[in-house]
């Protein structure tokens, strides 16, 4: 049954919650709340998720989206990292919604690697800005029941996410998103539906879950390769990959067995490319005697 709008958290009341917690929003938390019970609704909607179905959502600060996934009928996790939003929450939840499925998880996404209840199989979340790359493929790789996100982040970051090969914006969070899903931009949100407005623009970013590609390489191999091609953006995939495989000549003959061309830059390659070449890599350090480690490096550029 569809609860009643006053379900959801209007600017005033999202004003007064904050005060009477003493809660300022911190540029160092990314906090920005949402206080458009419209904008809510219509995330929402765009997640497509099912009645009953479980959510985790990361950072939901004073209770905006969470009231909106409640509402739709989803059973709800959250994760925040903020003691004063964690232990409010709560109370949040039983005041408008005292029937829901809800729980709350005090703790750093990036450092959460167990959930209390079923496993979730979708994210819906308003990322914090700072870290929203890294929050997205820690849960992507740490959670692999989840089925489909949609995550409210920067514009620019959401394009970034998105990307296909060969466009100027492709790079690491491109190819690493790509690894676990499929990812495409969804929504645009004007700024005047935050506290306080950001001064960037923000955008919904979604990734439907996929198998990463047939490969005898491990993830944190095929990273390593991504973010050594990457490090350097006008070098050639010869140049960037040369530390790795101990010199150019080692690195354009794997390049060459792994059907690339190595004057081609990293931006070019799709995410089974950098694969094959992480098996040549993987194969050139074991017969080196060495493991190849494979640093995870930056995900964000």
């Amino acid at each position: 049954m569809t609860q009643p709008s006053s379900a959801l958290l209007g600017p005033a009341e999202i004003r007064d919650l904050a005060g009477r917690l003493g809660v300022r929003p911190t540029k160092t938390l990314g906090q920005n709340f949402v206080h458009d019970a419209g904008t809510v609704r219509k995330i929402v909607r765009a997640a497509g998720l099912r009645p009953g179905q479980r959510v985790v959502e990361v950072g939901p600060g004073l209770g905006s989206l969470t009231l909106g996934l409640l509402e739709a009928g989803a059973s709800v996790v959250a994760v925040e990292i903020d003691p004063v939003l964690a232990g409010q929450i709560e109370a949040t939840v039983r005041a408008h919604l005292p029937e829901a499925s809800f729980e709350v998880v005090l703790g750093d996404a990036l450092d959460v690697t167990a959930l209390p209840g079923e496993a979730p199989t979708a994210l819906v979340a308003n990322l914090p800005y700072n870290v929203a790359v890294p929050v997205l493929l820690t849960m992507l790789e740490r959670f692999p029941t989840l089925e489909s996100v949609l995550v409210m982040v920067q514009a620019e970051v959401a394009d970034r996410i998105a990307a296909a090969p060969g466009s100027k914006i492709y790079g690491v969070p491109s190819v690493k998103a790509a690894w676990h899903a499929r990812a495409w931009r969804s929504l645009t949100v004007s700024r005047t539906v935050f506290w306080p407005v950001p001064n960037v623009d923000s955008a919904l970013v979604a990734l439907e879950r996929r198998d990463p590609p047939p490969t005898s390489a491990t993830r944190e191999q095929v990273f390593a390769v991504v973010d050594a091609a990457f490090a350097q953006r006008r070098k050639t995939l010869r140049a960037a990959l040369s530390g790795l495989f101990g010199s150019g000549p080692a690195a354009e003959a794997a390049l060459r067995e792994a059907g690339v061309d190595p004057g081609a830059r990293g931006e070019t390659l799709d995410v089974a490319q950098f694969a094959r070449i992480a098996e040549r890599w993987a194969r050139h350090d074991a017969l080196d005697g060495v493991r190849p480690g494979a640093p995870a490096g930056t995900v964000d550029e």
